[in-house]
């Protein structure tokens, strides 16, 4: 359960509005998912969350596919269920296969293994590794 309420579009001012509309817009839907709708509680942070996501999350040197993919691991190691689920949702929806899915958790699986190991033993860092 959430700590705050979620705000409607029908409940929320006019700056919340706004940026329901343009979520809506840029995402090609009439669904507001509850993340927004948690934030919507601050109009400002609401807004300034929305442009950070349009700014970062667009296809640049990493396409779409790929932004979402790390999105989910970081959210797996942050324990992050509701970033976990919106993002898989978010990169199937932009092409993202089964297949490229078990191997992202694959991928995820070994970090998360390899990674307790290293800092188990505190395996000191290679110079040739350091940039």
């Amino acid at each position: 359960m959430a700590t705050v309420g979620l705000v409607e579009y029908e409940d929320g001012n006019d700056e919340v509005k706004a940026v329901y509309d343009d979520i809506k817009t840029k995402r090609n839907t009439d669904f507001i998912n509850n993340f927004w709708k948690a934030l919507a509680n601050n109009p400002e942070q609401l807004k300034t969350t929305w442009e950070q996501v349009k700014r970062v999350m667009k296809p640049g040197k990493l396409d779409s596919v790929t932004k979402e993919l790390v999105y989910i691991a970081v959210s797996v190691a942050n324990s992050c269920e509701y970033c976990i689920h919106s993002h898989t949702a978010s990169a199937r929806s932009k092409g993202l296969t089964e297949e490229q899915y078990n191997e992202l958790l694959e991928v995820i699986g070994l970090a998360h293994h390899t990674n307790g190991l290293v800092s188990t033993m505190q395996v000191e860092v290679d110079e040739v590794f350091k940039v």
